[in-house]
């Protein structure tokens, strides 16, 4: 195990977490549900190889990639899984998407046609997974009210394609956490589709729509496959989620800062750039080695908190590139060496997502490259 006694700040990742809702997830799927892990961008930050690795160990089906060099990352360290390309590959790249074996989403017949020409000029089939547009208005073919027709010709276009194996098909709900009526929408759109195509001859192997908040809040879309992406980490996409999900999820990273000093402080005194606080009192500060060039955003000034010895203590002035102050008058215990916790417990992240104006998604993503991940297994 690494030695965090050395170490500025780090991130924990707790695998026995992970396994933990994964199981969690799991059981809220019918028998012979597939399960696709989210490891795109990272894992969420959360190291893409060791999470990947341990969901194979586990037992999942399948996991997603944003592009290819996310996936050529998992086979280089050895993960033998399918790997679901969510992201468009340029067709010149094709070759790789057959090297890696990796099966790749397609949104419209140009692209499907020449990720055709490129797997014949190879003498091999790329295994496809066609998107369906059902009101996402990403990416994908448009299946609408009144284009239903067009698009199943395209996509029948598409299945034909010689060089291509369209095991699967998929949608994406815009709104599965905040609105009911537009999501069974989307659904009704996409089981329409399914029925469409079926009537042509053509079925699918795999048919899924529910990511993170539709696998919580609707069972019915878990289809063939459920896509758990932030769950999968332990966070909620809305907070009116939480308690769906039976035992709870677990967050699975909790970032951690050792306190560099502590200083005795004088009321009136400005702290940091921009003299954007003054103490009010005789105070003690806390330095933490965490700042925006950790991924610790500088809107957490004045506004966010952390944890010290099972307390909250609030950042005073601005967060810096490498550092923040933090108020711990109260704590007199505090020392240079204490560790405080910057996400995982109590809330933090979801609060500090709130009080940056945006979502946990962004601030585990938002984790700096220099800081380091510990990972811990079975306690170890």
């Amino acid at each position: 195990m690494m030695d965090t006694t050395q170490m500025r700040t780090w991130a924990e990742i707790s695998l026995d977490n992970l396994a933990h809702n994964y199981r969690t997830l799991r059981a809220l799927t019918p028998r012979g549900c597939k399960f696709l892990g989210l490891v795109k961008a990272n894992a969420y930050g959360h190291g893409a190889v060791p999470v990947a690795k341990k969901l194979e160990e586990l037992g999942a089906d399948m996991l997603a990639v944003a592009c290819l060099d996310e996936a050529a990352q998992l086979r280089d360290a050895g993960v033998s899984l399918p790997i679901l390309c969510l992201g468009q590959t340029p067709p010149e790249l094709a070759a790789g998407l057959l090297e890696y074996d990796v099966t790749q989403a397609v949104p419209d017949l140009e692209t499907g046609e020449a990720l055709s020409a490129a797997a014949q000029a190879a003498g091999k089939t790329l295994t496809i997974h066609v998107k369906l547009d059902t009101g996402m208005t990403r990416l994908g073919f448009q299946w609408r009210e009144g284009n239903e027709a067009a698009a199943a010709d395209q996509i029948a276009r598409l299945c034909a394609l010689p060089g291509l194996e369209a095991e699967g098909m998929f949608t994406h709900f815009a709104d599965a956490d905040g609105s009911e009526e537009y999501t069974m929408l989307q659904f009704t759109r996409f089981l329409d589709a399914k029925q469409a195509l079926e009537n042509r001859g053509i079925r699918f192997k795999i048919s899924h729509c529910a990511a993170s908040a539709a696998v919580l809040s609707y069972p019915c879309t878990h289809m063939d496959m459920i896509r758990p992406g932030i769950v999968l980490y332990g966070y909620y996409p809305a907070p009116e989620l939480e308690g769906l999900d039976g035992p709870g999820l677990l967050p699975v990273m909790e970032v951690k800062s050792r306190v560099y000093a502590v200083r005795d402080v004088p009321a009136g005194t400005c702290v940091s750039y921009g003299r954007t606080h003054t103490l009010e009192r005789d105070s003690r500060l806390a330095v933490l080695p965490i700042g925006y060039g950790d991924g610790f955003p500088r809107l957490l000034s004045n506004r966010g908190q952390v944890l010290l010895y099972g307390r909250r203590c609030p950042i005073v002035g601005r967060v810096c590139m490498d550092m923040c102050m933090v108020d711990v008058t109260d704590l007199p215990q505090v020392r240079p060496g204490d560790v405080a916790i910057i996400y995982g417990q109590d809330g933090l992240l979801d609060e500090d997502a709130a009080i940056a104006g945006t979502i946990p998604y962004e601030l585990l993503c938002d984790v700096g490259r220099r800081v380091p991940h510990v990972y811990l297994d079975s306690g170890k």
